[in-house]
């Protein structure tokens, strides 16, 4: 995670931004840290990179890279305002124990934004920040499956902002949360081809970033007002946790567009101090 020290709405890329409609950074950092206390809580390990001036986005680190044991394939992003995250992800994420690859020449490639593992399958969101070409060329480099997901409303820009695997620990028959407006029909399709159990949540908690969520275990922490997808968790076995993000859904992120997952055997040793 990095925290929200230089978080604003300092440019619009896409719909959810609106300098006209600033974001409160105190209540910002007030919210940035109830999650890390609510992803602590539920035996999550967190580790911090510096926040950057002139970075707003920084604060956003599941776009930083997409994470492999221990390889991390670096973003590339479309926006120029957010390139300048890039050097710094890389230096962090290299200086605590990945081998930082470069995605594919040529294509947009936004991370873990847009590339979700479910078990060894790649669920991979294209079209509107990624490129489908480069999400192939991933899988063949990593040795995985790769789902292409085309993304058709603007509002749902990145993968994790529409669809959510729970984790293979807390869910070995294969669930995840999924808004079905976001996809079109063969995303649709495709989905339930190859997930055995999808929740699909309903528009008004789809807009409350209900599919931005975070897994740790059985715990699944997400924005406030979701209660319709918290019901359906809870009768699955699963502990739905709410804590207020609204300072960063105004720059259309929330639970999961603030972390990046880093798990691995090179990632493990390192948080063992080996």
């Amino acid at each position: 995670m990095c925290p929200p020290d230089y978080y604003g709405i300092e440019y619009e890329i896409n719909p959810w931004m609106q300098r006209s409609r600033q974001a409160d950074r105190s209540v910002a950092a007030e919210q940035w840290r109830r999650l890390k206390a609510a992803l602590e809580a539920a035996g999550a390990t967190i580790e911090t990179m510096p926040a950057v001036p002139g970075l707003p986005d920084l604060v956003f680190t599941a776009n930083a890279a997409l994470i492999y044991r221990d390889e991390a394939i670096l973003a590339r992003f479309r926006h120029p305002e957010r390139q300048g995250e890039t050097p710094y992800d890389e230096a962090w994420l290299a200086a605590h124990g990945f081998t930082v690859r470069q995605p594919p020449p040529g294509v947009y490639f936004e991370g873990a934004g847009d590339a979700l593992f479910s078990g060894d399958t790649l669920f991979a969101g294209y079209r509107i920040r990624s490129d489908a070409r480069g999400h192939q060329e991933i899988g063949k480099l990593l040795g995985c499956r790769v789902i292409p997901l085309e993304l058709v409303d603007p509002y749902y820009y990145h993968l994790d902002t529409c669809f959510c695997p729970l984790a293979a620990e807390a869910d070995e028959a294969g669930t995840a949360i999924y808004y079905p407006g976001a996809f079109d029909e063969y995303g649709r399709r495709a989905l339930e081809a190859h997930v055995p159990r999808l929740i699909a949540v309903q528009q008004r908690e789809a807009e409350r970033f209900a599919c931005n969520a975070v897994v740790v275990g059985r715990t699944v922490v997400t924005n406030t007002g979701c209660p319709a997808l918290h019901v359906e968790l809870r009768q699955l076995g699963y502990t739905p946790r709410e804590t207020p993000l609204d300072e960063f859904v105004k720059a259309g992120g929330s639970a999961k567009c603030l972390t990046l997952r880093l798990d691995g055997e090179e990632a493990a040793a390192w948080k063992r101090g080996e």
